[in-house]
Protein backbone atom coordinates (compact mmCIF):
# COMPACT_ATOMS: atom_id res chain seq x y z
CA UNK A 1 0.00 0.00 0.00
CA UNK A 2 1.39 3.39 -0.97
CA UNK A 3 1.78 6.21 1.52
CA UNK A 4 -0.67 9.07 0.90
CA UNK A 5 0.98 12.24 -0.43
CA UNK A 6 -0.04 14.23 2.67
CA UNK A 7 1.81 11.75 4.88
CA UNK A 8 4.83 11.87 2.57
CA UNK A 9 4.83 15.68 2.87
CA UNK A 10 4.74 15.48 6.66
CA UNK A 11 7.61 12.99 6.74
CA UNK A 12 9.65 15.07 4.29
CA UNK A 13 9.04 18.20 6.38
CA UNK A 14 10.90 16.62 9.29
CA UNK A 15 14.07 16.82 7.19
CA UNK A 16 13.35 19.68 4.81
CA UNK A 17 12.24 22.32 7.32
CA UNK A 18 15.45 22.16 9.41
CA UNK A 19 17.51 21.92 6.23
CA UNK A 20 15.78 25.00 4.79
CA UNK A 21 16.37 26.94 8.01
CA UNK A 22 20.08 26.07 7.87
CA UNK A 23 20.30 27.02 4.19
CA UNK A 24 18.50 30.29 4.82
CA UNK A 25 20.86 31.13 7.70
CA UNK A 26 23.90 30.36 5.57
CA UNK A 27 22.83 31.66 2.15
CA UNK A 28 19.92 34.00 2.81
CA UNK A 29 16.26 33.33 2.12
CA UNK A 30 16.29 34.26 -1.56
CA UNK A 31 19.31 32.14 -2.55
CA UNK A 32 18.17 29.18 -0.43
CA UNK A 33 14.70 29.36 -1.97
CA UNK A 34 16.12 29.48 -5.49
CA UNK A 35 18.34 26.44 -4.87
CA UNK A 36 15.51 24.41 -3.35
CA UNK A 37 13.06 25.32 -6.13
CA UNK A 38 15.63 24.24 -8.73
CA UNK A 39 16.47 20.98 -6.96
CA UNK A 40 12.89 20.00 -6.24
CA UNK A 41 11.69 21.30 -9.60
CA UNK A 42 13.41 18.48 -11.45
CA UNK A 43 11.79 15.91 -9.16
CA UNK A 44 8.32 17.42 -9.51
CA UNK A 45 8.64 17.77 -13.30
CA UNK A 46 9.28 14.02 -13.38
CA UNK A 47 6.08 13.51 -11.36
CA UNK A 48 4.21 15.47 -14.02
CA UNK A 49 5.79 13.34 -16.75
CA UNK A 50 4.78 10.19 -14.86
CA UNK A 51 1.17 11.40 -14.48
CA UNK A 52 1.00 12.10 -18.20
CA UNK A 53 2.50 8.71 -19.11
CA UNK A 54 0.28 6.82 -16.66
CA UNK A 55 -2.88 8.38 -18.10
CA UNK A 56 -1.60 7.66 -21.61
CA UNK A 57 -4.15 9.97 -23.18
CA UNK A 58 -4.17 13.47 -24.55
CA UNK A 59 -6.84 14.76 -22.16
CA UNK A 60 -5.52 17.43 -19.83
CA UNK A 61 -8.74 17.59 -17.81
CA UNK A 62 -8.76 13.88 -17.12
CA UNK A 63 -5.06 13.83 -16.25
CA UNK A 64 -5.38 16.69 -13.77
CA UNK A 65 -8.56 15.33 -12.17
CA UNK A 66 -6.68 12.08 -11.59
CA UNK A 67 -3.65 13.93 -10.20
CA UNK A 68 -5.81 15.90 -7.77
CA UNK A 69 -7.46 12.70 -6.57
CA UNK A 70 -3.97 11.42 -5.72
CA UNK A 71 -2.99 14.59 -3.82
CA UNK A 72 -6.38 14.66 -2.05
CA UNK A 73 -6.21 11.07 -0.81
CA UNK A 74 -7.08 10.51 2.86
CA UNK A 75 -8.89 13.85 3.08
CA UNK A 76 -5.82 15.96 2.29
CA UNK A 77 -7.77 18.36 0.04
CA UNK A 78 -11.32 19.59 -0.33
CA UNK A 79 -11.74 20.62 -3.95
CA UNK A 80 -14.15 21.10 -6.81
CA UNK A 81 -13.52 20.54 -10.48
CA UNK A 82 -14.93 23.69 -12.09
CA UNK A 83 -14.06 22.81 -15.68
CA UNK A 84 -12.65 19.69 -17.28
CA UNK A 85 -12.01 19.30 -21.00
CA UNK A 86 -9.50 17.99 -23.48
CA UNK A 87 -7.33 21.10 -23.23
CA UNK A 88 -8.16 22.60 -19.86
CA UNK A 89 -8.92 21.93 -16.25
CA UNK A 90 -10.02 24.38 -13.56
CA UNK A 91 -9.98 23.28 -9.93
CA UNK A 92 -10.66 25.24 -6.76
CA UNK A 93 -9.20 23.87 -3.53
CA UNK A 94 -11.23 25.07 -0.55
CA UNK A 95 -9.59 23.02 2.19
CA UNK A 96 -5.94 22.03 2.44
CA UNK A 97 -4.40 19.87 5.14
CA UNK A 98 -0.95 20.63 3.69
CA UNK A 99 -1.52 24.31 4.54
CA UNK A 100 -2.97 23.43 7.94
CA UNK A 101 0.13 21.36 8.69
CA UNK A 102 2.60 24.09 7.72
CA UNK A 103 0.57 26.76 9.51
CA UNK A 104 0.60 24.59 12.66
CA UNK A 105 4.41 24.41 12.34
CA UNK A 106 4.45 28.19 12.06
CA UNK A 107 6.11 27.84 8.65
CA UNK A 108 3.59 28.75 5.92
CA UNK A 109 6.37 30.36 3.83
CA UNK A 110 8.21 27.05 3.78
CA UNK A 111 4.95 25.27 2.95
CA UNK A 112 4.57 27.58 -0.03
CA UNK A 113 8.12 26.78 -1.13
CA UNK A 114 8.14 23.04 -0.43
CA UNK A 115 4.55 22.13 -1.38
CA UNK A 116 2.81 24.82 -3.41
CA UNK A 117 5.69 25.72 -5.71
CA UNK A 118 5.77 22.08 -6.84
CA UNK A 119 2.50 22.60 -8.71
CA UNK A 120 4.17 24.65 -11.45
CA UNK A 121 6.96 22.12 -11.98
CA UNK A 122 4.41 19.28 -12.16
CA UNK A 123 2.54 21.25 -14.85
CA UNK A 124 5.80 21.68 -16.80
CA UNK A 125 6.26 17.91 -16.69
CA UNK A 126 2.86 17.42 -18.33
CA UNK A 127 4.23 18.96 -21.50
CA UNK A 128 5.71 22.18 -22.87
CA UNK A 129 2.29 23.33 -24.03
CA UNK A 130 0.64 23.01 -20.58
CA UNK A 131 0.44 26.18 -18.51
CA UNK A 132 -0.74 26.56 -14.93
CA UNK A 133 -2.13 29.82 -13.64
CA UNK A 134 -2.79 30.18 -9.93
CA UNK A 135 -3.42 33.59 -8.41
CA UNK A 136 -3.80 32.65 -4.74
CA UNK A 137 -3.26 29.87 -2.21
CA UNK A 138 -4.67 28.86 1.13
CA UNK A 139 -1.05 28.56 2.28
CA UNK A 140 -0.75 32.34 1.76
CA UNK A 141 -4.01 32.99 3.63
CA UNK A 142 -6.51 33.06 0.74
CA UNK A 143 -9.93 31.43 1.00
CA UNK A 144 -9.04 28.95 -1.75
CA UNK A 145 -6.43 27.96 -4.31
CA UNK A 146 -7.44 28.56 -7.93
CA UNK A 147 -5.72 26.11 -10.26
CA UNK A 148 -6.23 26.80 -13.96
CA UNK A 149 -4.49 24.45 -16.37
CA UNK A 150 -4.60 25.15 -20.08
CA UNK A 151 -2.98 23.52 -23.07
CA UNK A 152 -1.84 26.02 -25.68
CA UNK A 153 -0.58 25.38 -29.15
CA UNK A 154 -1.57 25.08 -32.80
CA UNK A 155 -5.33 25.00 -33.20
CA UNK A 156 -5.85 25.57 -29.47
CA UNK A 157 -6.75 28.75 -27.66
CA UNK A 158 -4.08 30.15 -25.34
Amino acid sequence: MSIPVIEQAKIQAQVLVPLMKALQAELGEARAGTLVRQALGDLYRRYGEEFARAKNEDNLGSTMASAFATYARDGALDYSVIEQSQDSCAIDVTGCRYAEFYHALGEPELGLLLVCSADFAVAEGLGPDVKLTRTQTIMEGASHCDFRYRRAGPGRSD
